[in-house]
């Protein structure tokens, strides 16, 4: 009995191993249309570091790290959108800017938070900064159905979403006393659905 049950174990594992993730296995041919599928792209960033960096900019590099990491970590948990980030400090920037052209420069410390990363990452993907936005955005207000619907269903019928100098909001997290939780998660799937919208 023990042997047959090392060789029932065994066949377990085995099938198991097989069925794993990152094994071929054959499968019947699905339908042309269920074929078509988009794989998830990711956000990506790098921080420019000095060879041999003081005190002060050891410090920067900390807290960027964590706040970018956090902010990427969000954006890649909650939404299918791609970009390869280069990000800089420059103490010569007031707070922090982002640009379309895969930037960001963070100066002053106390902009050196997730809040500020998820808002300027959305700089990158066009808030504010794409041809797209100029397009969507005129007269004040986003134009874009699928923003426009979800806005409207965080926070009623009546809801819109407000454009001006390049920023949006409700949940544009535009300043500290935006942030929590719950608007962080918010302004990723707005902007996702900005860029669905034609951002």
């Amino acid at each position: 009995m023990s042997t047959w049950r090392n060789k029932a174990v065994v066949a377990a594992l085995v099938a198991a191993a097989v069925a794993g993730p990152g094994v071929a296995q054959a499968a019947p041919a699905a339908p042309a249309a269920a074929q078509k599928q988009v794989s998830a792209a990711t956000i990506t960033w790098t921080l420019e570091r000095a060879s041999n960096p003081t005190q002060d900019q050891q410090t920067a590099y900390n807290l960027i790290t964590a706040a970018m990491n956090a902010a990427v970590a969000r954006y890649n948990n909650l939404s299918d959108l791609g970009k390869n980030i280069t990000v800089r400090y420059d103490p010569g920037v007031p707070t922090a800017d982002g640009n379309i052209n895969g930037t960001i420069r963070f100066g002053n410390r106390a902009y050196m938070t997730e809040r500020t990363a998820l808002h300027e990452i959305a700089h990158t993907i066009g808030v504010g900064t794409s041809s797209g936005w100029n397009t969507l955005s005129s007269g004040g207000g986003w134009r874009g159905a699928q923003a426009t619907a979800l806005v409207k269903q965080y926070d009623g019928s009546g809801a819109t979403l407000s454009t001006g100098g390049g920023h949006f909001w409700p949940y544009g997290l535009n300043y500290d006393n935006e942030f929590s939780n719950t608007a962080a998660d918010r302004h990723v799937r707005i902007v996702a659905a900005m860029v669905r919208d034609g951002l």
